[in-house]
């Protein structure tokens, strides 16, 4: 039986909460200090008249939402512009309601002359009706255009036109909540300008919810998702089956982090404008308002979400490391102290801070342990060896957590075979325009995705590892001082074959830097944690210098190419695809003009145009600089328009304006510091890496027998492995390849290696190896253009110009050789040592 006192509490609870207006705080509503969870159901539509207008009851409509709010709901969802006396009876019952603006979504809106002049016109009037009214809880301005309609508009134009109806609604009713509640069969469309994502999702397999769920969660980034419609037909499935889905559905809603569940519908009366439905029965209760079972096992559900009463929380320690962090370290504190967990500790270790940190510290419940400066990374050792829990979180001195922080790690890890999960970390709403710019530019603490649960990478402010899984790979390693830490340590669990998992409500507040210096500063200091990291993980690294991931970046601030204009949009045959996804293409060739190597391709150009200067060849280098220079400005002002900034409907023009303008400078300056960065650790783009061998230039073949039979993928595999280990970047031929693996000798030039098995008896092989020199296209291009130069500057007298250029051509022709001398020197050691063996 449902807990009759608990849900009174409740209602009393939303009553005394209508004093203020939903509003969103990163992925949640609240109500002024409280979370505001949503337990919502649907209400009509019921008979609509010749002007569009849904005629109510009013005796019906006390009745309705007195047992409505006795059941535990708090908002309900009305489908058209309700008349001003139903908020009242809401208020009166302690209820907020979704406003629907529903205004003809089927038609061809954009085609009918005068027809967006009249939607506009209605939405206005319905929302005059409703403005300022404390039981409104947000206006939703459409209702799923259909997936043709918006294949005939095409979906630019629609999103455009949904913009248009936000900024009228947000006119009329400043301080509302405004959406768009949207469909999986348009789910490509983007409307970041949303207060709140609302998505209607029908799918009766709870697996199949959840994983949809958490595919909205990306597409949401940093909003609060919405579930604003699910139901099931009594009619077709029965009562009791109805009652099982709803109840798992709702507790599986707020389990993956959503601010709330609107359920379809209250009552079987429903009608489709004027005409009467008969043949569906998705009420929770009948046309004369009878109980159905579902009505108990959704009241049930929304008591005892989001969060189980009978669930074993396991026991978390909370580890802080700071170094000199009192400027914000109160912050963190003072919200790991509110947070909502029944069992957690936090310790807090003070790397040789010379600050006020250790007297902060002391004025809250926590563990402080003092030691010398020792790292990041040793500071983080410190506390994972002193925690109790067997879990263990990490969150940074600059970040403090959302008060349901712990909870959602802790259901991440009781529901999937994780070693490690992190989550969102947002920037706060308050810290200045400096920061908010700083947010939405590249660099930042990003996570990487391999799906929408499955990390490759989760961010230092924001992670959690099982205990025993950090103990078991020796914790952090000591070498990271700063930075670069929870990047090696998500690789080496996840190269133990561990898994690691992201909740997207697992969310934690993260202080930008909020000045260009800090944050030129922190880029460098990045910069140097990949030359760590390179150093440690040269494979993971191509030759330039460049980290391929697997996964994603996921959040604000990812870099934008020019690819990103223009996505693919999955629709099905004649458009007829369920779920219809935007499908962009990322890594492209674009992309290496957001690189930081790209700087020194413009210097390259620079020097060249230089030398030409005074003589024709200046016409033919001069428009290839200026392109090199125009890239990346062009790619970054495409990030610069795409930024979302904090209260962006209320700022004005100019203000935005000056933002994005911010945003376009700290995207050109980022590479430039993770570049000076990279270089001052030793990550550049003519670094050599791998054992010292002495050179070999030409091709190389050279044979063994082997008594043992062994498959020759196991055999290239412990090659590979053995240059890996040694520090040499080596790498599998792809499936088009000729040739093995390939041995990077530097940025100009490797060698090839192609195995050929001859199979004899008995159970005897002959291995034939080949190791061939190979010079990259860059040292070509570069030779051959240096060498052009060269040859016209000689021709046309500019002496100077053309030595420079010859010397140039011929180190470039000599780095090449040297490079496939050192590469193919490591392959000839590597078969003598096989051989031997």
């Amino acid at each position: 039986m449902v807990n009759v006192a608990q849900i009174v509490t409740e209602v009393s609870v939303e009553r005394s909460s209508l004093v203020g207006r939903p509003t969103v705080r990163g992925k949640f509503l609240y109500v002024g200090k409280e979370k505001f969870w949503v337990r919502g159901i649907s209400y009509g539509t019921f008979f609509v008249d010749e002007n569009g207008d849904e005629r109510f009851t009013a005796e019906t409509v006390k009745r309705d939402f007195a047992q409505m709010a006795a059941n535990g709901f708090n908002v309900v969802r009305v489908h058209t512009g309700p008349p001003r006396w139903l908020l009242d009876v809401a208020l009166e019952h302690g209820l907020r309601v979704m406003v629907g603006l529903n205004w003809g979504e089927h038609m061809a809106f954009l085609d009918e002359p005068g027809k967006v002049e009249e939607i506009e016109a209605r939405i206005r009037r319905w929302i005059r009706v409703c403005a300022g009214h404390p039981a409104v809880f947000g206006y939703s301005i459409g209702n799923e255009i259909p997936a043709s309609i918006v294949r005939w508009h095409g979906r630019r134009r629609v999103e455009k036109f949904i913009e248009r109806l936000y900024r009228i609604a947000k006119e009329e009713d400043p301080d509302a909540l405004v959406t768009y509640v949207n469909y999986p069969s348009t789910e490509y469309l983007r409307l970041p300008f949303l207060d709140f994502v609302s998505f209607n999702v029908y799918l009766e397999s709870r697996r199949s919810l959840e994983d949809y769920l958490a595919r909205l969660h990306s597409l949401s980034e940093d909003h609060p998702v919405l579930l604003s419609e699910i139901g099931l037909d009594s009619l077709r499935n029965g009562e009791e089956t109805q009652a099982a889905m709803l109840s798992g559905q709702v507790r599986a809603a707020f389990r993956v982090g959503c601010a709330g569940v609107i359920v379809f519908a209250w009552t079987d009366e429903w009608y489709h404008g004027k005409f009467r439905v008969e043949d569906w029965a998705f009420g929770l209760t009948t046309r004369d308002r009878t109980a159905k079972p579902a009505l108990q096992a959704v009241s049930r559900a929304f008591a005892e979400s989001p969060f189980p009463p009978d669930l074993h929380w396991p026991k978390i320690s909370v580890v802080v490391s700071t170094l000199n962090g009192a400027a914000t370290l109160r912050d963190t504190l003072a919200g790991l102290e509110q947070l909502d967990y029944p069992d957690y500790e936090v310790i807090v270790v003070n790397d040789g801070s010379t600050d006020a940190t250790p007297q902060i510290a002391s004025e809250y419940h926590v563990r402080l342990i003092t030691t010398k400066n020792q790292g990041l990374s040793a500071a983080r050792n410190v506390g994972t060896r002193a925690a109790a829990g067997e879990i263990v979180a990490f969150i940074d001195d600059d970040a403090y957590p959302e008060i349901h922080w712990l909870r959602f790690l802790a259901l991440a890890f009781m529901e999937g075979k994780y070693v490690g999960v992190g989550g969102p970390n947002l920037p706060p709403p308050n810290d200045g325009w400096i920061a908010d710019a700083v947010a939405n530019a590249p660099g930042g603490p990003n996570p990487v995705l391999l799906s929408d649960t499955v990390a490759e990478h989760i961010p230092g402010c924001n992670m959690a590892f099982r205990k025993d899984a950090l103990e078991a790979i020796g914790g952090f390693d000591p070498v990271f001082r700063a930075a670069g830490d929870d990047v090696d340590i998500c690789w080496r669990l996840r190269d133990r074959g561990g898994l690691i998992g992201y909740s997207p409500a697992a969310v934690v507040w993260h202080h930008r830097r909020k000045s260009i210096r800090r944050f030129w500063k922190q880029q460098v200091g990045y910069g140097k944690a990949e030359a760590l990291l390179e150093h440690k993980w040269p494979a993971r690294y191509n030759s330039i210098g460049q980290l391929s991931w697997r996964g994603r970046l996921y959040g604000r601030g990812v870099s934008l190419d020019f690819s990103a204009m223009h996505g693919r949009v999955y629709q099905g045959v004649w458009g007829t695809a369920p779920f219809q996804s935007l499908y962009e293409s990322r890594n492209s060739r674009w992309s290496m003009a957001l690189a930081p190597e790209w700087y020194l391709m413009i210097a390259l150009l620079a020097g060249m145009f230089l030398l030409s200067l005074g003589w024709g060849a200046s016409i033919v280098v001069g428009p290839i600089l200026l392109v090199a220079i125009v890239l990346p400005i062009a790619q970054a002002s495409i990030s610069a328009r795409r930024a979302n900034f904090v209260a962006a409907t209320r700022k004005p023009w100019w203000s935005l304006l000056g933002l994005r303008v911010v945003v376009l400078v700290l995207d050109l300056l980022q590479p430039m510091a993770r570049l000076r960065g990279r270089i001052r650790g030793g990550l550049t783009p003519w670094r050599r890496r791998g054992p010292t061998a002495r050179p070999r230039y030409r091709r190389l073949e050279m044979t063994y027998w082997r008594d043992k039979r062994e498959a020759p993928e196991e055999t290239l595999r412990k090659l590979q492995a053995e240059l890996l280990h040694a520090g040499a970047i080596a790498r599998a031929g792809g499936e088009f390849d000729s040739w093995d693996l390939e041995l990077s000798g530097g940025p100009l030039g490797r060698s090839r290696l192609l195995l050929a098995v001859e199979e004899h008896a008995p159970g005897k092989q002959f291995l034939r190896f080949r190791v061939s020199p190979k010079c990259s296209k860059s040292a070509v291009v570069l030779s051959a253009a240096f060498a052009a130069l060269a040859i016209s500057a000689l021709w046309s007298g500019v002496w100077l110009s053309g030595l420079v250029s010859a010397i140039a051509a011929a180190f470039v022709v000599a780095r090449a050789l040297t490079d496939t001398g050192f590469s193919g020197g490591i392959m000839r050691d590597l078969l003598e040592r096989f051989g031997a063996a």
